[in-house]
């Protein structure tokens, strides 16, 4: 497998995971010129842009460690695109998740960061 089937594996394993929970995954991988974002989903009322992170090993750190600033305001910049486009009537409450996969182990954090 190359990077990005590794990489399409473990989303859908995430949106598994979210729905398991009660959330609606609306997309996998929605893109723009600006970059990604992994999964966006429904919690309720609530439009939840999620990044996921998989990592095999702890040597450089874990999933959760790799959604820095710059990963953060990449994902801001997306998510504003992808209101645009399909939220023009309303714009719901929104936040950010991460789905950490480390091995086999999956780590959640909701609301995992927020606009600075």
């Amino acid at each position: 497998m190359n990077k990005r089937e590794i990489g399409s594996s473990h989303e859908v394993q995430a949106a598994e995971f979210l729905q398991a929970r009660g959330m609606t995954v609306l997309m996998h991988s929605f893109r723009c010129r600006l970059g990604e974002i992994d999964l966006i989903a429904l919690d309720g009322d609530t439009l939840v842009f999620v990044e996921v992170k998989y990592r095999y090993s702890d040597r450089f750190g874990w999933g959760e460690d790799h959604v820095d600033h710059k990963k953060q305001a990449t994902i801001f910049r997306v998510a504003q695109v992808y209101l645009k486009q399909f939220c023009r009537d309303r714009i719901p409450p929104c936040r950010f998740d991460v789905v950490a996969i480390d091995k086999e182990q999956i780590v959640y954090y909701p609301n995992a960061f927020e606009k600075s």
